[in-house]
């Protein structure tokens, strides 16, 4: 197993350079993204998705392979090639404040919308230019959570793999299909094609989401359409069915990863 110490060695240069200012462009030039923490990796590790994001390297520190070995075995672990550093040399590569000593290099294979019909889904999250990293991983681990079949990012959306939204999905990421950048009317054609009953959620939506609406419209397949953080949706077609989520108190909106918490799980256990 190669150990690597030094503070100048080309492999945390290649790290930073994936997660920096310019990592964005670096991760679509490489086709590689970074994984960090235990339960991240260890999700990327034992993935059983069918066209999962393949891992290439594992960096671990003396502590975290041994956390590692524990989780998911020496033998699992033994297919992957893995690069022991010390824990200066960890702290220099990880984008977490806190780092867990356990960091890995992964594809960034991208799903298309085509792929998504193949597995006939009955339950889509669709969110429209989400910027913030953590919204963007905490509703990717939401759908998961509540068995939705994928999420789909619009264009000018965050980028799935930057590091914060990566670590914010917990390693749902490797559970359910994230597609992105696909234009809204593109996605409302396809669903609609593919007979999804779609729902927009806005704040002055013609019907209530509430357990009366839940229980007529749960044995259709739906897709689900939440806004951008700031602005909500962009101008809909008429025809769109709109859904707001009652609120008793005085806040003027709720944020886009706890409305997404809301519906998903009302809607997602429906089924």
């Amino acid at each position: 197993m190669e150990n690597i110490t030094s503070l100048n060695s080309p492999h945390i240069e290649r790290v930073k350079a994936l997660i920096g200012s310019r990592g964005k462009k670096n991760r679509e030039l490489e086709n590689t993204f970074v994984a960090e923490g235990i339960q991240v990796v260890r999700e990327a590790l034992s993935s059983k998705m069918a066209e999962g994001l393949a891992v290439k390297k594992v960096y671990v520190t003396e502590d975290g392979l041994k956390r590692l070995s524990a989780d998911i075995g020496a033998e699992a672990l033994s297919k992957f090639e893995i690069i022991e550093v010390s824990d200066q040399v960890m702290n220099a590569m990880a984008d977490s404040e806190s780092p867990q000593g356990i960091l890995a290099l992964c594809s960034t294979k991208s799903l298309k919308m085509s792929d998504l019909w193949q597995i006939n889904p009955k339950r889509i999250a669709f969110f429209w230019q989400i910027q913030d990293p953590g919204n963007a991983g905490t509703v990717i681990r939401t759908a998961d959570a509540c068995g939705f079949d994928a999420v789909i990012l619009s264009t000018e959306s965050v980028d799935i793999f930057n590091p914060k939204t990566v670590r914010a999905t917990v390693g749902s990421l490797w559970h359910i299909p994230v597609i992105a950048d696909v234009k809204i009317e593109e996605f409302i054609e396809q669903a609609r094609s593919n007979n999804l009953e779609l729902y927009a959620l806005t704040g002055n939506g013609s019907q209530q989401f509430n357990a009366d609406f839940v229980g007529k419209i749960k044995e259709k397949p739906s897709a689900w359409i939440f806004g951008n953080e700031a602005r909500g949706l962009p101008d809909l077609t008429s025809d769109l069915n709109t859904v707001a989520i009652p609120m008793k108190g005085f806040a003027e909106s709720l944020n886009v990863a706890s409305a997404a918490a809301i519906v998903l799980h009302s809607v997602g256990l429906s089924l």
